[in-house]
């Protein structure tokens, strides 16, 4: 599974207690900056009520759902894309990720200091904002110098005015211009950091929670966020921390006490699930009910060859039952019986929730 999420953010506000909490790992967290240097990887199982059911109704030996990564980057800081506070490689360790959480302070709390002194959660975007678009432009200067080069050897270059044309949206701070399909081929190319699908996670105190479309900067937040198509959750990193120390009634107790349904952890793991345009299917036997990722538009064959390279091979059908439809008849042998069991080929393109059965020959 290679799917994965950056967590950044300044410094102390949050990150890796973040991280902990979603991983139950025991990553450093401490009171002062660059605590985290190398980046820390967890894998994440993804909450899906509809593994859960069909475990009940299927009573497999085992159950396993579908993961996603996080990696815990330390901490960005103002000049950061030259290099501040280690800041290149911090940078180098984003453009590895598929997509971005960016964790902002909200909670106040005078025993954890900020990097600038004062909590101001929009600020603290802008900062991170202009590092990485800082960071893309450094990265755009050096491939444009290359097509000049390439120009001057005659070699045929068609980049160079796109490349100008990105540098001069982007020193605008215009990140919009990203989705112009023209710029698919250089984007792909070089990676671009803010490219990638953001999710901004506002770190929250616990008093907050119930009522944090009300509090400072939050509003603001979300017009930024809407304009570029950023993604925003609420969590409180000290309630999820309370939470991983708990039972499963006990966890789901302290929830209902602040009226919530779920934690926020399980927003961020799902949010960061569809960001990256992944979707679910389910295999469902006697030895094994399994979640598997899989972009949405995959088709049949690659679906297969997400379990084994040999059912991509030798793929010759895959017999398919919506999810809703086994639940209702509550077998994959009922479902067939009923006639809701579908016979699907190469072209067939996956859907959320399909439970299947590949045939193959190899």
């Amino acid at each position: 599974m290679g799917f994965s999420c950056g967590i950044v953010g300044l410094p102390n506000v949050g990150k890796s207690t973040l991280f902990n909490a979603l991983t139950k790992a025991n990553v450093e967290s401490s009171n002062y900056p660059f605590c985290t240097i190398d980046p820390n990887v967890g894998v994440v199982p993804v909450p899906d009520p509809r593994l859960n059911k069909l475990s009940e109704l299927v009573k497999p030996q085992k159950t396993t759902p579908t993961f996603i990564k996080f990696i815990d980057i330390a901490g960005i800081v103002r000049g950061a894309s030259k290099g501040e506070g280690l800041g290149n490689q911090f940078l180098a360790n984003i453009r590895d990720t598929d997509a971005m959480v960016i964790v902002l302070r909200f909670f106040n709390d005078p025993d954890v200091v900020h990097v600038d002194g004062r909590i101001n959660p929009i600020q603290d975007f802008d900062t991170i904002m202009t590092e990485l678009i800082l960071k893309d432009l450094e990265t755009l200067e050096k491939r444009l110098d290359k097509a000049i080069k390439q120009q001057k050897a005659d070699k045929n270059i068609k980049d160079k005015e796109l490349i100008k044309e990105l540098i001069k949206e982007l020193e605008k701070e215009n990140i919009n211009i990203l989705k112009n399909e023209k710029f698919k081929e250089i984007k792909e190319e070089l990676r671009l950091l803010v490219d990638k699908p953001i999710m901004i996670a506002c770190n929250l105190d616990e008093s907050q929670l119930n009522d944090y479309e009300n509090i400072p900067y939050f509003k603001e937040l979300r017009e930024k966020a809407e304009k570029i198509n950023a993604r925003v959750v609420v969590f409180s990193a000290k309630l999820e921390s309370e939470l991983k120390e708990l039972s499963d009634q006990e966890a789901k107790d302290l929830l209902e006490s602040y009226n919530l349904k779920e934690s926020g952890l399980e927003r961020i793991v799902r949010e960061g699930y569809d960001m990256l345009n992944l979707i679910t299917f389910f295999t469902a036997g006697e030895k094994e009910v399994k979640a598997w990722t899989i972009e949405k538009g995959t088709k049949a064959p690659d679906a297969a060859g997400v379990i084994h390279t040999d059912f991509k091979k030798g793929f010759i059908r895959a017999e398919v039952v919506s999810y809703n439809d086994f639940i209702e008849a509550g077998s994959f042998a009922r479902a067939r019986d009923l006639g809701k069991v579908r016979l699907e080929g190469k072209d067939y393109i996956f859907q959320d929730g399909d439970i299947t059965i590949f045939r193959f020959n190899v």
